[in-house]
């Protein structure tokens, strides 16, 4: 997995490619979110445009970080979810708890 961080006015995008998954995507995934809190930055978005797959760790780390994320004073958002990721995370009942977009702009303007 790689993850590359861009920023959009005052939020930091993180766009994810390749696959979430146990003892890869989701470590190097929860290193850089805790990162970016620790350099100050509480808007987050993860662009998932590119993510190949998810195995349950990575839906774990997405619980997780939007946990860690909100317990520093953050917003952790999603943007770009897959039909078959989004069903995973509907079918895992927690689809409900994240803020989703699949357009950046709407996204974007959405942490104002």
């Amino acid at each position: 997995m790689k993850i590359f961080h861009r920023t959009s006015e005052d939020v930091t995008l993180l766009d994810i490619e390749g696959q979430i998954t146990i003892g890869d995507g989701d470590v190097m995934l929860r290193e850089a979110l805790h990162a970016l809190i620790a350099g100050g930055q509480k808007k987050i978005l993860l662009n998932m445009a590119r993510v190949t797959y998810m195995d349950s760790s990575g839906v774990g780390e997405l619980i997780a970080g939007l946990q860690y994320v909100q317990e520093h004073g953050g917003q952790f958002k999603l943007l770009n979810i897959s039909k078959k990721i989004k069903n995973l995370l509907f079918i895992a009942q927690i689809l409900s708890i994240f803020e989703y977009f699949n357009d950046e702009s709407v996204a974007i303007a959405s942490f104002s």
